[in-house]
């Protein structure tokens, strides 16, 4: 099923992404599109997934979701969802960039009964050298806001790395001290649609709840940032990974544009 057609991005959507960091466009793709979809990435997420620990048995990152990467490389129905020119060419106009290319993608799927998603900063994560990145968050079902929709700090894209925490514990605790302080709005769907999406800033803090349903949360990710950007050199553990993983080693210096990195256009 293609997805190549385009959506009607408005300018209100661009300047509110622009302003506040983040967007939730409605009817990204139709009901008929995720569902043809779905099945190949249930598939690809039972394939995948290597956790088998109980709920009780895992830390805080553990309970949040099952995390499976890099579905788009496992086959050409999953590869053409990733792909997609309709979701890359959104992400571009609401950075305001030419193209983008792909860092990654991931199933985020949380369990029933799984935890919190603890407040973070996506891009403490990327070696790259570019304020220009954006991830899409794309429910495969109906969803609620007590299955865990995302909930954003307006505004936090603009001030860049907040504090060198990963997702964790403390990185909640701090985070919740920081919103709370600056008065930041926190702010986030109530119910979304199959094949409506959000879409965040790399810097944008944001956070999740629990699912407290008896519905798996079935949320599909694309990352994607600006073509021409150059690597950075990793100064963390965490970094580092990304760049072995995610970029393939690329010097830093040089474009991020490794064959796990194509153009979306």
């Amino acid at each position: 099923m293609d997805l190549s057609s385009e959506y009607p991005l408005t300018k209100e959507a661009i300047r509110e992404y622009q302003t506040n960091g983040h967007v939730l466009c409605r009817g990204l793709a139709s009901k008929e599109e995720v569902a043809f979809y779905r099945k190949a990435i249930l598939e690809g997420v039972e394939k995948l997934n290597t956790e088998k620990r109980k709920m009780e048995d895992r830390d805080t990152y553990g309970k949040a979701f099952l995390q499976i990467f890099n579905l788009w490389r496992q086959n050409d129905i999953l590869k053409k969802f990733v792909l997609a020119k309709r979701f890359g060419h959104v992400a571009a106009q609401l950075m305001g960039v030419e193209r983008v290319r792909l860092y990654h993608d991931q199933a985020l799927f949380k369990e029933p009964g799984g935890g919190h998603t603890p407040w973070h900063q996506d891009q403490y994560y990327w070696p790259l050298d570019t304020n220009n990145t954006i991830t899409m968050w794309m429910p495969l079902i109906d969803i609620t806001t007590d299955m865990g929709i995302m909930k954003f700090a307006s505004g936090t894209h603009k001030l860049g790395s907040i504090t060198s925490k990963e997702i964790s514990d403390s990185s909640e605790d701090f985070f919740n001290d920081f919103v709370k302080s600056n008065n930041v709005n926190v702010t986030g769907a109530n119910a979304m649609n199959a094949g409506d999406a959000t879409f965040h800033a790399g810097w944008t803090l944001h956070n999740a709840p629990g699912n407290q349903s008896p519905t798996m949360r079935e949320v599909m990710t694309v990352i994607y940032f600006a073509d021409n950007t150059i690597v950075l050199k990793p100064e963390h553990d965490h970094r580092k990974k990304d760049h072995e993983v995610w970029l393939m080693s690329i010097p830093p210096g040089q474009l991020a544009n490794s064959e796990l990195n194509p153009v979306i256009d």
